[in-house]
């Protein structure tokens, strides 16, 4: 029991000059939102966000953290907790980039092999159903022929998960 206690207090006090650190409304934001930040040898994850990159005996601490809270799992597939983009977001990247002129066609009628795809790739529950929240958000999807492969996946996923009707990214 009292090495339990001694080695809580251990830890609390090599965290606490990390954490004594201010950071600001705007990197919290970004780190839960998955843009990714600075993180040591522990990955991204709750330690991360705490920790950043400060080397050492903190990596172990922020591993621990990232372990014990289960949070890099969820953070690298759901692309919080300063992991950068999800899986989620990155397959639908890949896909817009191999596939614009197929998914542009598809969007425009609601449906297609390309909606389908999209349906599969981020989990969505209901591939007409997704169609449709793209088809009436063509406009602002592909709002010029030169519009960026990253402004469209972007508009994608702001549709899809802007709607929980469509189910995507819980899967």
């Amino acid at each position: 029991m009292t090495f339990r206690v001694l080695a809580a207090a251990a830890v609390l006090l090599a965290a606490a000059p990390a954490l004594a650190q201010s950071k600001t409304e705007e990197d919290l934001r970004k780190g839960l939102k998955g843009a990714p930040g600075n993180y040591g040898a522990a990955g991204c994850g709750l330690g991360a966000m705490a920790f950043k990159d400060q080397p050492g005996g903190l990596q172990i601490i922020a591993a621990t953290l990232n372990g014990i809270c289960a949070n890099q799992t969820f953070g690298i597939t759901f692309g919080t907790s300063n992991c950068g983009p999800s899986l989620f977001a990155q397959g639908t990247r890949n896909f817009v980039e191999a596939n614009r002129e197929v998914l542009a066609k598809d969007v425009a009628r609601g449906e297609g092999e390309a909606i389908g795809a999209l349906t599969v790739i981020n989990a969505c529950s209901d591939s007409r159903a997704v169609g449709a929240a793209l088809q009436r958000r063509f406009g602002a999807i592909f709002p010029s022929a030169d519009v960026s492969d990253a402004a469209v996946t972007d508009a994608i996923l702001e549709t899809l998960l802007a709607d929980p009707s469509l189910g995507c990214g819980r899967g």
